[in-house]
């Protein structure tokens, strides 16, 4: 076995025994994703067909988890609705994510820079989330590519000055100091020495961004300002059964639960990691 993959699967292998509960939530993760990734064929039904003499049916052989006002499998739905907010979820973190780190490595390392990125980085964070959020919306209108946009554009900010901060510190290590003595390129020294090295606290930045951009989704769908119908996405689906709560709980409660254990996956999993790539813990 390879020594990179050796070390790969030590570093786990601590994660796990050191981190239980931070490790249950990496499971629940991984089973939402895969879920949503293998959604066509775990999937029982279509989600999207309609049987009106199905409706609100509580859980049972044939509907696992029920059906919804319209007949639909709750389950598939559930699946369904798994691939499509993780999918936006993951788009717009790593969007906003790229664009953060960009601005604020630039920031950190350009002094000439740092007053002007840092400035803007401020007056959007000046405004939460989700008035952002529903602002772009308004403007742009409710569609996939947009509720992306609407959701990175408030994830700039805060990647971009934990890379400022990361970047203002590492321009003062040894190595960055000798690789600017040997006369290497701004890039080389940003792409090579930098970048790399504060990955670790990004990483743990983002997975700790996602569970709150998984809320965003859910939460303008729930507005009504997601995707269209009958597109299958937990808020929708949410905001579609306060209708029918009191006389069939089970349309509400199974796609509020799954919403509640992926956020609680992505929570633990990202308090796990940052105490694990603390390099005070020395577990790495």
């Amino acid at each position: 076995m390879p020594l990179k993959l050796q070390g790969m699967v030590a570093s786990v292998y601590v994660f796990v025994r050191d981190y239980r509960v931070a490790s249950i939530g990496g499971l629940i993760v991984l089973l939402f994703l895969l879920m949503g990734l293998l959604a066509p064929w775990v999937s029982p039904k279509d989600p999207n067909a309609i049987s009106l003499q199905n409706a609100l049916q509580s859980p049972g052989k044939e509907f696992l988890l029920g059906t919804d006002w319209n007949g639909r499998d709750l389950l598939s739905r559930i699946i369904y609705g798994a691939r499509v907010s993780l999918s936006i979820a993951f788009a717009a973190v790593s969007a906003g994510a790229v664009v953060g780190i960009i601005f604020g490595t630039l920031a950190g390392w350009y002094k000439r820079l740092e007053n002007l990125i840092m400035r803007l980085i401020d007056v959007l964070l000046c405004f939460p989330g989700i008035i952002v959020a529903l602002a772009i919306i308004a403007v742009l209108g409710p569609s996939l590519i947009n509720l992306i946009i609407a959701i990175a554009i408030y994830r700039v900010p805060q990647t971009a000055r934990l890379a400022h901060g990361l970047t203002l510190s590492a321009r003062e290590k040894d190595y960055v100091k000798s690789a600017v003595s040997i006369g290497a390129s701004d890039r080389r020294i940003i792409l090579r020495h930098i970048i790399p090295n504060i990955m670790a606290p990004l990483i743990v930045q983002i997975s700790l961004m996602l569970p709150g951009a998984i809320m965003t989704v859910a939460g303008l769908s729930f507005l009504g300002l997601g995707l269209r119908p009958p597109t299958a996405e937990w808020g929708s689906i949410l905001r579609d059964s306060t209708e029918w709560f009191h006389m069939a709980p089970h349309v509400m409660i199974f796609p509020g639960l799954a919403l509640m254990l992926v956020v609680f996956g992505f929570n633990t999993l990202g308090d796990g990691l940052r105490d694990f790539l603390d390099p005070r813990t020395g577990k790495m």
